[in-house]
């Protein structure tokens, strides 16, 4: 069963740092906050798409039926290595005391969460092979909507129509991925009865959390080098790099998940023999999966304007 990185920071017993780490984690980042990670054995995952179901009818008296099967195509999701090693000087942890260590590690975790995050939507394993393929990459076909569906091969402002379409298509939708910019766009539409449902209430944190017509809108912002996740500098259906997206997904069992051979490893390495430092080691063996066709989607060529019906 797949659970979010909250409820795995309550269920690391024994282990303060480990579980301190991981909630810090999953402060960081809407993404991660939402986003289950199911626990695999081994370094891959393997399972079954499935592509077309098997032929089905009426007859008639002393007709046979038509014979058809379904289509299944295997699919694989590795286990790639994420993390860092964080070196704290021991005149530091002399001078200020022991929590420069923990100030620091938040600061490493801050990091850790805000580069994944950015994976999860941008990831391109054809560029970087160390890394996973993100959501960008992944969807493609009938889950790909452009951002006014009357006019499919030109970058637009947002349609209300074409998000809910989005939305339609993937089955059990529960969470939208967006910029900042993108939601002050929807805030701004509701305001003006353009249309759709805005909605703001509090997280398990205390956060405010926005919702269009009761589906959770997650934020991504900032990478860990300070460059906007998802911003107006994508290519659209109509070329240029002056676009955004919008993602539409079900994250949970069998849908959309995080992968991981069990939770973040926080390892003290102690005091180093090289160098007068102590060094904390972050490591986590972490995967994506979208194991379902309908489990994702993406409104793309929005480009910076009001939303329109």
């Amino acid at each position: 069963m797949a659970m979010t990185l909250l409820e795995a920071s309550k269920r690391a017993s024994g282990e303060v740092k480990r579980s301190a780490i991981i909630e810090m984690f999953a402060r960081n980042s809407d993404l991660l906050r939402a986003l289950p990670f199911e626990n695999i054995n081994g370094d891959a995952l393997v399972y079954d798409l499935e592509a077309k179901l098997p032929a089905v009818g009426f007859r008639g008296v002393n007709e046979a039926y038509s014979e058809g099967t379904g289509v299944v195509n295997p699919e694989v999701e590795r286990l790639r290595i994420a993390g860092g090693d964080l070196d704290v000087d021991k005149m530091l942890v002399k001078t200020r005391g022991g929590d420069i260590r923990a100030t620091e590690e938040g600061q490493k975790v801050k990091a850790l969460s805000l580069f994944l995050t950015d994976r999860i939507i941008n990831g391109d394993s054809a560029v970087e092979i160390r890394e996973f393929d993100g959501f960008r990459k992944r969807v493609v076909g009938p889950q790909l909507f452009p951002a006014n569906l009357g006019a499919t091969s030109s970058n637009s402002p947002l349609s209300l129509e074409a998000l809910d379409a989005a939305i339609d298509q993937v089955d059990g939708a529960n969470v939208l991925i967006m910029s900042k910019a993108m939601k002050r766009k929807l805030s701004k539409a509701a305001r003006a009865n353009v249309g759709g449902d805005i909605l703001v209430s509090t997280d398990e944190f205390g956060f405010r959390v926005t919702t269009y017509n009761d589906i959770p809108i997650l934020v991504v912002d900032h990478n860990h080098l300070g460059a906007r996740i998802i911003d107006f500098n994508e290519a659209g259906p109509g070329g240029g790099s002056t676009a955004t997206s919008i993602y539409v997904a079900n994250f949970g069992d069998g849908y959309v998940t995080g992968l991981q051979n069990g939770e973040m490893d926080v390892k003290d390495l102690g005091e180093l023999q090289t160098i007068p430092v102590w060094r904390t080691r972050l490591e986590w063996y972490v995967g994506l999966a979208v194991m379902h066709g309908r489990g994702l989607a993406r409104v793309w060529g929005v480009t910076n304007a009001d939303v329109t019906v």
